[in-house]
C-alpha cells in the first residue's frame, strides 16, 4: 500500500511521515539518564532527574529535628546551628514517635538495598548494606536537603 492511501485510509497528514526533528538529540543526556535508571531502579523520574544535579538554589533549614543521641549533643552542633540561624529540635526522652523520619529512612533502606540486593552469606549481607550507607551518606539525594546529596550540601554550606 502506498503512504498516500495508507495515510487516506487514516485521515492522517502526510506531511507528518515526512517530519524530521531539529531538535537536539542530547545523546549524552540520554545515556547518562539511562544508566542513572539502570543503577537505581527504584527511583522515578523526579529522583533520577534531581540526581542529575538541576536547580542549585538551595539554603539551610529553619530547622532540624534531631533525636538524643551523643552524636547530636555536641558543642560543635549546637554553635554551628546558632552561628547560622537553624534551631535543634530535640525529641522528648523515650518517645521514638516523635521522630516519624526513621519510618522514611527505614523504608528507602528497605526499597533500595534490601529488596534489590541478593545476599549469599552475613559477609556479603555486611559488604552490600555498607556501600549502601556510604552511598547514602555522601552521594544519593536527600529531600531534607533541598534535594542535594550530603557532600554537596556540605560544600554549599562552607
Amino acid at each position: 500500500m502506498s503512504k498516500r492511501r495508507a495515510c487516506g485510509v487514516l485521515e492522517f497528514q502526510r506531511s507528518t511521515c515526512y517530519y524530521r526533528s531539529v531538535a537536539d538529540e542530547q545523546a549524552a543526556l540520554r545515556i547518562r539518564l539511562r544508566d542513572l535508571a539502570q543503577a537505581r531502579v527504584s527511583f522515578g523520574y523526579r529522583r533520577l532527574h534531581i540526581l542529575m544535579q538541576l536547580g542549585k538554589e538551595r539554603g539551610l533549614p529553619k530547622t532540624i529535628r534531631v533525636d538524643n543521641g551523643p552524636e547530636f549533643k555536641s558543642k560543635r552542633l549546637d554553635q554551628w546551628a546558632y552561628l547560622n540561624g537553624v534551631e535543634l529540635d530535640f525529641s522528648r526522652r523515650g518517645k521514638p514517635t516523635d521522630n516519624g523520619l526513621i519510618e522514611a529512612f527505614n523504608g528507602r533502606l528497605r526499597q533500595e538495598c534490601l529488596n534489590e540486593s541478593w545476599f549469599l552469606s552475613l559477609e556479603d549481607a555486611r559488604e552490600k548494606t555498607e556501600t549502601w550507607r556510604k552511598y547514602y551518606n555522601s552521594e544519593r539525594p536527600h529531600g531534607a536537603l533541598g534535594n542535594l546529596a550530603p557532600l554537596e550540601y556540605v560544600s554549599l554550606v562552607k
